[in-house]
């Protein structure tokens, strides 16, 4: 990992945190990520089951974590199996976690090699009434691969029938969704390297530039800084390409004249930014470009009000939509009959602005987290309105981060410009 080591504090509450709502007698079985092959004989670069990483603070390929906090063995009652390595493995792949540094990163004690898993499991599971075992109960992912998770449940089902199966998943729903002080350092890193590589950006932009020379430049600063990479697929899309939403291709020559919507962020420490900008390819916005920039801005500034304890999901985007509305009508793209007449269903803005304007963000971008319960403090959100003109070749879409407090929001990425004179005076400085 390039990321500096993070306090065994973390993952040793958020054990407690989730062992303490298990019913009793239970056990819970956490498995790290697959490998995915990426051809003949290569896998995609690793990227660690986020609830396993949570409770464990392990980055590493062929890991399960075992709890049992009433195990009447006393030595098993939180136990970590990792791969073990040996010289082959050294020289091939290089270093694996020894059991001492993995019993400092998690700060469990009782480390054994994968090898040992189903002896020590069979001589306690017996003992247990329940078994908790994990999936991906994100509502944005829809099942098709039969992942570790998946088939590991297949395999402890046809060995242990008759046990009481229950799910992890909504324990890790609940306690995720509320970040602790580390994490909410970590986010903070992760927006910080993004805030280097967009004012990178700025001062490398101009006429001529290919979007793909501007995304060399984003992970250049991320992989300097310790970033693991990058936390999606960077979105660079200049002119017209700004009004495909999930534009990966980056491959255009950006002209002058265009504006380039950005829509970036660093992942560091498996946790995750998530910005999105837009500039001038020459630097300076035309009249009709910045009044389409300041109505995003006017939305984004007005719904970051509203991200505070207590919110409610569906109300908040209601509202958000209403004051898009307004600006739209001021920019000519609606009128009060397209308001008058629009089905409820699907407002008259949804044309502009057809993406929802918030998601958690945390582990995963787009976090685990009930979408019926109200903005809680200790909650990260995204703030990401946009417009998007297909006849004008122009789209706009500005995202900060945002955390819940107590006393309102603080806003993570509050030192990244985001006015539109800010912007110009950046990049011709």
């Amino acid at each position: 990992m390039k990321y500096l080591r993070i306090s065994p504090d973390l993952f040793i509450n958020n054990r407690k945190n989730f062992v303490s709502r298990l019913k009793s007698n239970s056990i819970a079985i956490f498995n790290s990520a697959d490998e995915f092959p990426r051809s003949g004989d290569q896998t995609f670069v690793f990227k660690q089951n986020a609830d396993f990483f949570y409770l464990s603070g392990i980055d590493q390929e062929q890991s399960i974590l075992f709890l049992y906090p009433d195990c009447p063995n006393p030595l098993y009652k939180e136990v970590l199996f990792l791969r073990q390595t040996d010289e082959h493995i050294a020289v091939w792949e290089g270093h694996k976690y020894t059991k001492d540094e993995a019993r400092e990163t998690s700060g469990i004690t009782s480390v054994y090699w994968l090898q040992d898993f189903d002896s020590i499991l069979h001589s306690i599971i017996n003992y247990a009434d329940n078994i908790y075992l994990n999936t991906n109960e994100n509502d944005r992912y829809l099942h098709a691969v039969p992942y570790r998770d998946m088939r590991f449940i297949e395999t402890l089902r046809s060995k242990y029938p008759l046990h009481n199966y229950l799910r992890s998943a909504p324990i890790m729903r609940d306690l995720r969704v509320i970040k602790s002080d580390i994490e909410i350092e970590l986010t903070q890193k992760a927006c910080a390297i993004t805030n280097d590589a967009f004012r990178r950006v700025l001062r490398f932009v101009k006429p001529g530039v290919t979007e793909y020379e501007i995304e060399a430049e984003i992970i250049h600063e991320f992989i300097r800084q310790r970033a693991t990479g990058h936390a999606y697929n960077p979105i660079i899309a200049s002119g017209p390409n700004a009004n495909v939403l999930h534009y990966n291709d980056n491959n255009q020559v950006c002209r002058d004249g265009d504006v380039i919507l950005f829509d970036f962020g660093a992942e560091y420490a498996n946790y995750n930014a998530d910005m999105s900008r837009s500039i001038p390819v020459n630097g300076r916005f035309t009249r009709r470009q910045r009044d389409v920039y300041n109505a995003v801005l006017h939305v984004m500034k007005e719904a970051t009000r509203m991200i505070v304890d207590g919110t409610v999901w569906n109300e908040y985007h209601d509202e958000v939509g209403k004051i898009m509305t307004g600006e739209l009508i001021k920019l000519g793209l609606l009128d009060k009959h397209d308001v008058e007449k629009q089905n409820p269903a699907m407002p008259a803005y949804k044309k502009y602005f057809m993406h929802g304007t918030s998601h958690h963000l945390g582990l995963d971008v787009h976090d685990i987290a009930s979408r019926y319960q109200k903005f809680r403090v200790g909650n990260i959100l995204t703030c990401e309105p946009g417009i998007y003109i297909p006849k004008e070749g122009l789209g706009i879409r500005l995202e900060n981060n945002i955390l819940i407090t107590q006393g309102g929001n603080v806003d993570l990425m509050a030192a990244i410009p985001v006015e539109a004179g800010e912007i110009e005076e950046i990049m011709n400085s």
